[in-house]
């Protein structure tokens, strides 16, 4: 198995237990929106581009519901 492709599994699989998680603690949703990115930097690395470029998105969507439980309410 090649490094890249390790990379890949790992990102991956971590980014579906961060994901079956979310509900639990705010903290899960960003480790989510982290494992996205590392999803979508590996779909950039193995020449895949539309996964980078959803990933990417699906990592900013995550962000933001992080950033909106999170942010102070007023």
């Amino acid at each position: 198995m090649s490094p890249l492709t390790l990379f890949g599994v790992v990102a991956v699989t971590l980014m579906m237990i961060f994901y079956s998680l979310e509900a639990r603690s705010l903290w899960w949703t960003l480790a989510f929106s982290v494992s996205c990115l590392g999803t979508s930097i590996y779909g950039f690395l193995a020449g895949t581009w539309p996964f980078g470029v959803v990933e990417f998105v699906w990592c900013l969507l995550a962000l933001r519901k992080w950033y909106l439980l999170y942010a102070p309410k007023t």
